[in-house]
C-alpha cells in the first residue's frame, strides 16, 4: 500500500508540473518499470542528484588544484568549502519553503510550473533581485555547461587522439543536445544514480592508480609557490561545492521539498569520501607536474581501467551537462511562452537555440581548468554563496517575518543573532578572498591561457606528436 501511495504522489506532482502526458495516469503500479526508472521525487532522488551533480568534471581537476594549493591547504579548503556549501544550500531550501508557503496562502497555483531561484528571490525581495538572481545563475550554468563540452573533448582524447579536440567538442555538442528531450530533475532518478555510481568508479580509480603507480622520479611538491597559483586552486574548489544553481529545481521535483533541509549536507559528507582520496592520491604520486595538466588522466598510463573511467566519466558529462542545462531550457521556454506545452517534442525544438551559444563558447575557450576557476570566483561565489547568505538576512529582518516564518531556525542555531553572524561571515569571507583575490587569481591564469594557446585552440594541452620521415622526425605541436 505503501509502494502505490508513494506511486500516486509521484503521478499528482508530476501533472502539477505538467511532466506527464496522455496516459500516464496508469502509473501506479509497484511494478511499473516507467515509475521505477523515470517518475523520481524522493529524498533519495534528490540525494543522488545533488551528489551526482556535485562530482562531475571536477574531480579531475581537484589534483590541479591541490598542486597549487598544497596538500593541507587543499584538504582544508575542500572540507571548509564543502560545509559552507551545504550551508547556503540550507538556506535556499528554506527560502524557497518560505516562498512557496507564502504563495499557497494566496492560492497561487503552480500547475505546469516548475519555480525557480530567481522567482523566489522576486517573490521574497522584488524584481531587483530577480534580475540580480537571473542573471547570475543564467551565466554560470552557461559556462557550466560550457565546462562539461569541453571536459567531455578533453576526456575522449585520451582514448582515441585521431582527432583534436576541437573536433571532439563539435560531436560531443550534437550528442549532448539531446538531454532537450528531458522534461524535468523529475526524469532524472536513473541517470543520477547511474551518474553517482561511475564517478565513484572514477574518483577511486584515481586513487587506487596512483597509489600503485607510486611517485614520479624526483617528485616535487612545492605548491603553494605562488599567489596567483594559491588563489586559482582554492577558487576551483569553491566551484566544486557550489552546484546549487539547480538546488530550487532539485527541490520542486520532490513530493515532499520540506525534506530537502540536510540532503545537501548528506551528498556533501559522500562527496568527500570521492574527493579527498583521489586528490590526495594524485597530488601524491605526480606533485607539480599536475601544474602543466589540469585532467588528471592525462598523468596516469593508459589500461583498460583507465579507458572504463574516460568512458564513465564522458557519461556522466551528458547526465551533468542535463542538469545544468535543464534550468536554462525552463527559462528560456517561459520567456517565449512555451513553458506549459505539454508535448516533450515541442518543448524539445523549443530548447535547440540554448545549446548552439553553449556550443560555440566550448569551442573558443577550450581550457576547462581555468574556467572553473574563473567561473568559481566570478560567478559561484555570487550565485552559490553571497545571495542566498544575503537574501535570507533581509527576508528575514522583521520581527513579524521571523516569528512567521514558515520554518525555524535549525537546532544548532539558539537565535537569530547567532543565524545573522553565520550568513555575514559567509557574505564577507566569499566577497574577500573567493570574489577579490580568487576573481583576480583566476583571470590571469585565464588570461595567460589565451595569451598562450589563443582563442579556438585546436587541441588545449595536447602532447606533441611525432611523426616519422624518411630523414629525420618531425615533431607536430597542436
Amino acid at each position: 500500500m505503501e509502494a502505490k501511495k508513494q506511486a500516486e504522489e509521484a503521478i499528482m506532482a508530476a501533472a502539477e508540473r505538467g511532466d506527464v502526458g496522455d496516459g500516464d495516469e496508469e502509473i501506479n503500479s509497484k511494478f511499473s518499470l516507467k515509475s521505477a526508472l523515470w517518475h523520481g521525487g524522493s529524498a533519495y532522488d534528490a540525494w543522488f542528484s545533488c551528489s551526482s551533480n556535485q562530482v562531475a568534471q571536477v574531480l579531475l581537476t581537484l589534483p590541479y588544484s591541490f598542486s597549487q594549493l598544497g596538500m593541507v591547504s587543499g584538504i582544508i579548503f575542500q572540507v571548509f568549502y564543502g560545509f559552507l556549501g551545504s550551508w547556503t544550500a540550507y538556506l535556499i531550501s528554506i527560502l524557497y519553503i518560505e516562498y512557496r508557503s507564502r504563495k499557497e496562502k494566496e492560492n497561487v497555483s503552480f500547475k505546469n510550473h516548475v519555480i525557480q531561484w530567481f522567482e523566489v528571490l522576486e517573490g521574497l525581495l522584488g524584481p531587483s533581485w530577480k534580475a540580480i538572481g537571473l542573471a547570475f545563475n543564467c551565466t554560470f550554468l552557461l559556462f557550466g555547461s560550457v565546462i562539461q563540452l569541453i571536459a567531455c573533448a578533453s576526456n575522449i582524447y585520451y582514448i582515441n587522439d585521431k582527432l583534436d579536440k576541437r573536433t571532439w567538442t563539435y560531436i560531443f555538442g550534437a550528442c549532448c543536445a539531446t538531454t532537450v528531450f528531458i522534461p524535468s530533475f523529475h526524469n532524472y532518478r536513473i541517470w543520477s544514480f547511474l551518474g553517482l555510481g561511475m564517478t565513484t568508479y572514477t574518483a577511486w580509480y584515481l586513487t587506487i592508480a596512483s597509489i600503485v603507480h607510486g611517485q614520479v622520479e624526483n617528485v616535487t611538491h612545492s605548491g603553494p609557490s605562488k599567489m596567483v597559483l594559491y588563489f586559482t586552486g582554492a577558487t576551483n574548489i569553491l566551484y566544486t561545492f557550489g552546484g546549487h544553481a539547480v538546488t530550487v529545481e532539485i527541490m520542486h521535483a520532490m513530493w515532499k521539498p520540506q525534506k530537502f533541509k540536510y540532503i545537501y549536507l548528506y551528498a556533501t559528507l559522500y562527496v568527500f569520501t570521492l574527493t579527498l582520496p583521489s586528490a590526495t592520491a594524485v597530488y601524491w604520486a605526480f606533485g607539480d607536474q599536475l601544474l602543466d595538466h589540469s585532467n588528471a588522466f592525462s598523468l596516469l598510463p593508459r589500461n583498460g581501467w583507465r579507458d572504463a573511467g574516460v568512458i564513465l566519466m564522458l557519461i556522466h558529462q551528458f547526465i551533468t551537462f542535463g542538469f545544468a542545462c535543464t534550468p536554462l531550457y525552463f527559462v528560456w521556454e517561459k520567456v517565449i511562452g512555451m513553458h506549459d506545452t505539454k508535448s516533450i517534442c515541442l518543448r524539445a525544438l523549443a530548447r535547440l537555440p540554448v545549446v548552439i551559444p553553449i556550443w560555440f563558447l566550448a569551442i573558443i575557450f577550450p581550457f576547462f581548468g581555468p574556467i572553473n576557476s574563473a567561473v568559481g570566483a566570478l560567478l559561484v561565489s555570487f550565485t552559490v554563496y553571497i545571495i542566498p547568505a544575503s537574501a535570507h538576512m533581509l527576508t528575514f529582518k522583521s520581527a513579524s517575518s521571523r516569528q512567521n516564518a514558515a520554518e525555524k531556525l535549525p537546532w544548532f542555531i539558539p537565535n537569530w543573532t547567532v543565524m545573522y553572524i553565520v550568513n555575514a561571515f559567509v557574505v564577507v569571507w566569499v566577497f574577500v578572498l573567493g570574489f577579490g583575490f580568487g576573481g583576480w587569481a583566476s583571470m590571469t591564469n585565464f588570461i595567460k591561457q589565451v595569451d598562450t594557446f589563443g582563442l579556438f585552440a585546436k587541441c588545449y594541452q595536447c602532447p606533441p606528436k611525432i611523426l616519422p620521415s624518411k630523414n629525420h622526425t618531425i615533431t607536430m605541436y597542436h
